[in-house]
């Protein structure tokens, strides 16, 4: 039994670390731009989709760059469609990134069908790896150094990087960032595109483990929401033990308690929230306030 639960808690750091990805692109985005993306699940899916055609087609070499595309992607709804939601009413944000969500999810079904679709990983990385009571695949093993190696460089990014800062001080106040003279557009449409590059990164890595099919979208989206209120707004190691917390819950739940799995992850931000209702390491923003 304990085996069982070592091996299975393993897993569910796997899946943890593939939320925290995606919920701290939503959380630099709302952040940032004060816009609540209902549609970054979609770019997680693209991102798993495109991984997917590129590896079929040219090899998996070129799939790694599917996160950088799903990025572009991003930067040109952010200065074509976002751009014009800034300072008018909150709800015509949820409006909008709602209909993109719909909109991403039909197309991903005209262009490739509703049925699931294999994605198989690299055959480098096909077999079992076992340590002590451990045992977990060499492709979920692969995924946790990827992601860990992914959140510990967007760390330093924000942390040492002039554009890094500008994001930490933006995320607080905005028109603060504009008055110093910084292109805030430029600074908006790049925050975007970063924040879906990593929704893509975490699609691309999850396309083996999760079954690739358009309405995985909404597989993403939710966690993400809940990571990001269980970790509190603006945290970034909040947003981490979050996920992993998210992650190893459902995974256990998924083992021992199969009929609770689908709510294990409300029930645990309830009981947070129910003791700390800015989450687990929530501040006090004024710009939401």
């Amino acid at each position: 039994m304990l085996d069982m639960i070592i091996s299975q808690a393993a897993n569910g750091l796997v899946l943890g670390f593939l939320y925290v990805l995606i919920a701290i692109g939503l959380s630099i985005i709302f952040g940032m731009l004060g816009i609540v993306n209902f549609a970054h699940g979609s770019f997680f899916a693209i991102g798993a989709y495109l991984a997917l055609v590129l590896g079929r087609d040219f090899g998996w070499p070129a799939a790694l760059l599917s996160p950088v595309i799903v990025g572009i992607i991003g930067m040109i709804v952010e200065m074509t469609l976002i751009r014009h939601l800034y300072g008018k009413e909150p709800l015509l944000g949820l409006i909008l990134t709602f209909a993109l969500a719909l909109l991403a999810e039909a197309m991903l079904r005209l262009i490739f069908g509703g049925a699931p679709v294999p994605f198989t990983p690299p055959r480098f990385l096909a077999g079992f790896v076992e340590y002590g009571p451990i045992l977990i695949t060499k492709y979920r093993m692969a995924v946790l150094i990827v992601t860990v190696l992914a959140l510990v460089s967007f760390w330093a990014f924000l942390r040492f990087t002039p554009f890094g800062r500008i994001i930490r001080a933006g995320s607080r106040d905005a028109e603060m960032v504009g008055l110093l003279g910084i292109n805030l557009p430029v600074v908006l449409s790049g925050v975007f595109g970063i924040g879906c590059l990593l929704a893509g990164l975490a699609g691309m890595l999850a396309g083996p483990l999760w079954t690739v099919i358009p309405s995985m979208a909404a597989g993403a989206i939710m966690p993400a929401f809940v990571i990001v209120t269980i970790g509190g707004l603006g945290s970034y190691s909040g947003a981490i033990i979050a996920g992993l917390l998210v992650g190893v819950t459902t995974a256990m739940s998924i083992q021992f308690a199969p009929a609770w799995s689908g709510a294990a992850m409300y029930v645990l931000m309830a009981g947070v929230l129910l003791i700390r209702p800015r989450g687990l390491f929530g501040e006090r923003w004024e710009r939401f306030e």
